[in-house]
C-alpha cells in the first residue's frame, strides 16, 4: 500500500481555513472567563474517540497531558458520565460535543444548559470548536497520517 496525499500539501488554502479556526480558539478559550483550554482539549479529545480517529487522539492526549491534564480523567473520558472526575461545566460541554457529533438534534434542556453554563460567545465557539474537531476527524480518516506513538520518558 502507498502512503495518501499530504493534505496540507493538496490544498494549503483550504487547511488553513482550519488552522485560522484553530488560533482564533486558541486565543478565545485562553481569554475567556466560561471557556478553558482544559474543556476544549477534553471534547477535541472525546469526539475523536467517538469518531475513532487514532492520529487525534494520540494528539489530543499529548496536548492534554501538556496543559497540565491528570492521566486518570483521560483514561475515563469515553466513560466520564460515571467517573467523579469531570466538573459540572465539563460535563455539559461533553454532552453538547457528544449531541452534534452524533448529528442529532440538541434539545431545549441542553441548549439551555449550555447557553446558561457558557453564555451567548461561548456558546457558539464551542458549537464552532466541535464542527472543526469533526472536519480534523473526517480529514484524518480520509487521508490517514501517520500516528507517532506515544513514548513516555
Amino acid at each position: 500500500m502507498t502512503n495518501r496525499l499530504s493534505y496540507f500539501n493538496a490544498a494549503p488554502q483550504a487547511m488553513e481555513i482550519l488552522l485560522q479556526q484553530e488560533s482564533y480558539f486558541h486565543q478565545q478559550f485562553r481569554e475567556s472567563s466560561s471557556m478553558s483550554m482544559t474543556i476544549w482539549e477534553l471534547v477535541k479529545l472525546r469526539v475523536s474517540q467517538i469518531n475513532q480517529c487514532a492520529y487525534c487522539i494520540d494528539m489530543h492526549s499529548k496536548d492534554a497531558l501538556k496543559l497540565g491534564e491528570k492521566p486518570e480523567r483521560i483514561y475515563g473520558l469515553s466513560a466520564w458520565r460515571d467517573m467523579p472526575l469531570y466538573t459540572a461545566q465539563e460535563k455539559v460541554a461533553l454532552a453538547f460535543a457528544e449531541q452534534l457529533t452524533a448529528c442529532q438534534p440538541v434539545s431545549d434542556e441542553l441548549y439551555y444548559q449550555v447557553l446558561d453554563t457558557f453564555g451567548d460567545l461561548a456558546m457558539v465557539d464551542l458549537t464552532v470548536a466541535i464542527n472543526a474537531i469533526n472536519s480534523w476527524n473526517r480529514m484524518v480518516k480520509a487521508f490517514k497520517p501517520k500516528v507517532e506513538i506515544y513514548q513516555p520518558k
